[in-house]
């Protein structure tokens, strides 16, 4: 008897034909595997395509942060614009012994600081730009924006140490007056860091601007900000005791070495992090 003698037809009223077939026609080898799905259908139709490479102006993530940086720093500087403006006006200004110091609210202060804090995330989002065109996006991480909070940290940690660094050295060679008018201006100097640096982080990733035209563009403020440094620790510490030596040795030791070890110490973390295959 062959397997088709075992295969029934009945001959239903309406004329039409009815097939059994036998369990062996229905159950296969893998029939009771629980990855057998033949509900699924796979394979896919026509050629793969090139997957499309990562853009930093695609990711979501990216966009909502720097949308928020934005907002941000948007909201904190309305909060200080009066001070802020007063800054400026009087940041050209000689102090005298009798003036008056500057006073701001509380609220002012937490929106200054607030915009520190802003440039340290700014900072590191161009920092991640950077390694991402230097290193790549491979990083022995769960994800490659683990790194920007790496980053963001470091900043953080390096806006707090120059600010005790300067606190402590001037505690022994100035008097207090003089110590919270440079602290003052200090944060000023900062914040305006922050505001200049804003466009170059926003704008970087969605008009197609080179890391080099952004690092060009991030080195004139630097160097922007490090003259206003420069003249407005000569306004209120050597402008009476004028020593050239002096005062290069202090901004040297007090703004120029933490900067370069900042960059070498994020440089370094992210060459430790990259995964090289």
């Amino acid at each position: 008897m062959t397997p088709t003698d075992s295969i029934s037809t009945i001959q239903r009223p309406e004329g039409e034909l009815r097939v059994d077939l036998p369990l062996y026609y229905k159950e296969g080898f893998f029939s009771g595997d629980s990855l057998l799905h033949p509900e699924l259908k796979g394979g896919r139709f026509g050629t793969p395509g090139d997957p499309v490479p990562y853009s930093v102006r695609g990711d979501d993530v990216i966009t909502l942060l720097l949308l928020g940086s934005f907002l941000l720093a948007v909201v904190s500087y309305s909060g200080i614009r009066g001070f802020f403006t007063r800054q400026v006006k009087n940041f050209f200004t000689t102090p005298h012994e009798g003036m008056t110091v500057m006073t701001e609210t509380g609220s002012e202060q937490r929106f200054q600081l607030l915009i520190v804090v802003l440039t340290g995330l700014l900072f590191a989002t161009l920092c991640y730009f950077y390694s991402l065109s230097v290193h790549g996006d491979a990083y022995m991480l769960p994800s490659s924006y683990y790194l920007i909070l790496i980053f963001w940290a470091l900043t953080e940690v390096y806006f707090l140490l120059k600010m005790g660094l300067y606190a402590l050295v001037n505690s022994v060679f100035f008097d207090s007056k003089r110590n919270g008018q440079w602290m003052k201006s200090l944060l000023f100097i900062i914040s305006l860091e922050g505001l200049l640096a804003l466009p170059a982080v926003i704008m970087g990733p969605y008009f197609d601007l080179s890391i080099n035209k952004i690092a060009i563009y991030i080195a004139a403020v630097l160097i922007i900000v490090k003259i206003m440094t420069f003249y407005k620790c000569y306004i209120i510490f050597f402008r009476q005791n004028v020593v050239s030596l002096q005062i290069i040795l202090y901004l040297c030791a007090l703004e120029i070495v933490p900067l370069l070890a900042l960059w070498k110490i994020l440089d370094f973390t992210a060459n430790s992090l990259k995964i090289n295959f």
